[in-house]
């Protein structure tokens, strides 16, 4: 891809997204920086590229199923949280670009951002890998229950807990220094308070700035002091998919939490949605996957089984779609997906190149 293509999709997504929800212009700039970083950080980031291209970079995948979809599948999409047992569960933890769209979509930008993220791994292990997993999930799906000893590898799906003084010192800091201005919407606020335990007082309010694709759109968290310690619950904007951008739809649905609480899973009790904002619980054992090339192979593989399954219970949710999915990849040439993902990751690669030039001459003409 030319600079001037991506660069000119970038300009369009971002006028649009300024016709969805106020933007934070500092968190988009950030955005931009991050971009710059590396090509998986990029892949991460730039969500509304993919689902300009992919259809042209792999089209023979549009006429395979089409269930509602995560959309920005990637390695670090995956994460913990209490379920309203308070087992820790491990899944998918992000839906804001979940559409309705071919199902080896999700697959490929899956084992494309491990290829990224892990470039020494093979693209056939990778593939074989995701693709092992996913089938058990269309066929048996079942979620990652991680604290009744129970689930293989829970240390591995679990990650490494966040330091809870490094969480609670950023949450206070981002209190202590948000400005009286820095108040959600009166609705949001009120939203925020009811997810709260009771009882509860001298509530505090502040912006929040996190993740990488979601940058530009308001986060606003409330923390309160509660029986010894605090609380904190988040408010993220939600806007529609950019899948349906790429595609021209005018009248998008929002599907987080139909994926989020997919029958078969057990979903965080906290998640919700209030408007065009999605609420949350945050805590500093809710971590991410963490997926590196570090990592011994054996447990690469095993991670990207699990990452496989839950795309295939999630796509399985769909009405039907399970056994059509099932009986298409049947139909479909054994090294598909390794194939797709080398078209992918070129891309990809391509793009960054041309965006990391862009941002260098930017700021060079800065100074």
């Amino acid at each position: 891809m030319t600079e001037t293509s991506f660069i000119t999709a970038n300009q369009a997504f971002e006028v649009w997204l300024h016709t969805q929800c106020p933007v934070v212009k500092s968190d988009l700039a950030l955005k931009h920086k991050h971009m710059a970083s590396n090509a998986f950080t990029f892949l991460r980031a730039t969500f509304f590229r993919w689902a300009q291209i992919i259809e042209t970079l792999c089209p023979v995948a549009r006429t395979a199923p089409a269930p509602l979809s995560v959309g920005d599948s990637h390695v670090e999409n995956f994460g913990t949280w209490r379920d309203v047992e308070g087992r820790l569960i491990w899944g998918a933890n992000d839906f804001d670009e979940a559409a309705v769209m071919p199902y080896p979509y999700d697959l490929i930008r899956l084992a494309t951002s491990a290829q990224l993220c892990a470039p020494a791994l093979d693209p056939k292990v990778i593939a074989t890998a995701v693709l092992t997993g996913y089938r058990r999930g269309l066929e048996d799906p079942q979620p990652f229950v991680l604290s009744d000893g129970t689930t293989r590898d829970r240390a591995a799906l679990a990650g490494k807990p966040e330091s809870a003084r490094k969480f609670w010192a950023e949450i206070m800091k981002a209190l202590k220094d948000a400005p009286p201005t820095d108040t959600p919407p009166p609705e949001i606020a009120a939203a925020l308070c009811a997810l709260l335990p009771e009882p509860v007082a001298n509530i505090g309010f502040a912006r929040r700035t996190a993740g990488t694709g979601s940058l530009g759109r308001p986060r606003f968290i409330a923390v309160a002091p509660w029986r010894g310690g605090h609380a904190v619950r988040e408010a993220k904007a939600l806007v529609p998919s950019a899948w349906v951008w790429a595609h021209g739809d005018s009248r998008p649905d929002l599907h987080f939490l139909q994926l989020a609480q997919a029958s078969w899973r057990a979903p965080d009790p906290y998640l919700s949605q209030t408007g065009t904002f999605i609420l949350r619980r945050l805590a500093p054992d809710a971590i991410k996957a963490n997926f590196t090339d570090r990592q011994p192979a054996k447990f690469g593989r095993r991670l990207l089984q699990a990452m496989g399954r839950e795309l295939g219970g999630l796509h399985g949710a769909s009405a039907g779609m399970a056994l059509a999915i099932i009986r298409h990849l049947d139909r479909s040439a054994d090294d598909w997906l390794a194939d797709a993902v080398g078209k992918a990751t070129a891309a990809t690669k391509d793009d960054f190149r041309a965006w990391k030039q862009h941002f260098q001459a930017q700021r060079a003409r800065k100074r």
